[in-house]
């Protein structure tokens, strides 16, 4: 049995001096296991989305974010794996470090592993390593089955995520759009980034 560290490409990248991103610490697996999704503007804006699986955040960049349109393919790139205290966390993280650039909480809750409920169960980690993940989320913003489908060859990064035909699909609603605030804070991006540079000032002064 494999005894590496999953955070360990986590934490080669960073350096806790300087970034405000959390260490990886003793928070406890969930007693749902939970989702949540972080709007990142780094070089480029995305939506980071995260499933807890066997205590950690299992993560995926979202270019366009995630859609309730089940026609849309939306493209997700399969990154490194985050401690559980990084559900929480906003702020801004400096330029010249890994992903700098402002985060927020776009969404977050608890869900579902759909292929539990299929009478060959899958487990999340076996679902990932397979390269099909079904969820069925319950958040403040997304609600319903949503898919990851791994694309292109064994070792590519790049997955689809695509919501489900469900009562909960609306190709109407365009919710990164409409909805840019945290629903940890109720912060938007400006906002969050406007506080902490005041922050700083204040510890300079």
């Amino acid at each position: 049995m494999s005894t590496r560290n999953p955070l360990e490409e986590y934490l080669k990248k960073r350096d806790f001096s300087k970034t405000p991103e959390p260490q990886p610490g003793t928070r406890k697996p969930s007693e749902s296991p939970i989702f949540v999704i972080q709007k990142h503007d780094a070089s480029s804006l995305h939506y980071d989305f995260r499933l807890e699986v066997d205590g950690v955040l299992k993560s995926w960049a979202v270019p366009k974010g995630p859609s309730t349109d089940p026609s849309e393919k939306r493209l997700a790139i399969i990154t490194e794996d985050h401690p559980m205290e990084y559900a929480d966390f906003e702020g801004v993280i400096p330029q010249d470090e890994y992903g700098g650039g402002t985060v927020l909480v776009w969404d977050a809750g608890v869900y579902h592993n759909l292929k539990e409920d299929k009478e060959e169960k899958v487990s999340m980690q076996d679902s990932i390593e397979k390269g099909q993940v079904e969820v069925w989320l319950r958040g403040e913003k997304l609600t319903g089955g949503y898919v990851f489908i791994h694309t292109g060859k064994k070792d590519s990064n790049q997955w689809l995520l695509i919501k489900m035909k469900d009562d909960e699909a609306d190709a109407r609603r365009n919710p990164t759009s409409t909805e840019p605030k945290s629903v940890l804070s109720g912060r938007t991006l400006e906002e969050i980034e406007a506080q902490e540079a005041e922050k700083e000032d204040e510890n300079k002064s």
